[in-house]
């Protein structure tokens, strides 16, 4: 067996460095495959759920049209079950579009805590060394 041209460290630190960075890697490789999944998924669902409502409908039209049945509605009943819808529609892309907002400034939030986690490291780590320092002047 040769020797590794890298040195593996016994540090704790070290070894939890190296098993983080290998699982940030492996869940980059599978996350997208799951989202693609669910997405699948949910295409797939709404597409049964829209042929399951038109088959429906098809089927009571038959039996309406074969029974004879008057499917004629009044003006103002048609007007208003088309106004709900496009009322529904609205809401349905109103709360939309304020999800996609709070998704948007949750990963803006992220983001910047992001950008800034060096800089709460180094705060951090001048706090630490303000402790340590009369600690190790009396040594």
């Amino acid at each position: 067996m040769g020797m590794s041209t890298q040195t593996q460290s016994s540090n704790v630190y070290s070894i939890y460095k190296q098993n983080v960075q290998k699982y940030f890697e492996n869940i980059s490789k599978i996350t997208p495959q799951y989202f693609q999944s669910i997405t699948d998924l949910q295409k797939e669902c709404m597409s049964t759920c829209e042929k399951t409502i038109d088959a429906s409908v098809s089927m009571q039209q038959e039996f309406a049209t074969k029974a004879g049945i008057t499917t004629d509605i009044p003006s103002a009943a048609k007007t208003a079950i088309v106004d709900a819808n496009k009322q529904i529609v609205q809401a349905t892309t109103v709360n939309n579009q304020l999800v996609r907002t709070t998704i948007d400034a949750t990963v803006q939030n992220i983001k910047t805590y992001g950008d800034n986690v060096n800089a709460f490291v180094e705060l951090n780590r001048n706090i630490i060394q303000s402790w340590i320092t009369p600690f190790t002047l009396k040594n």
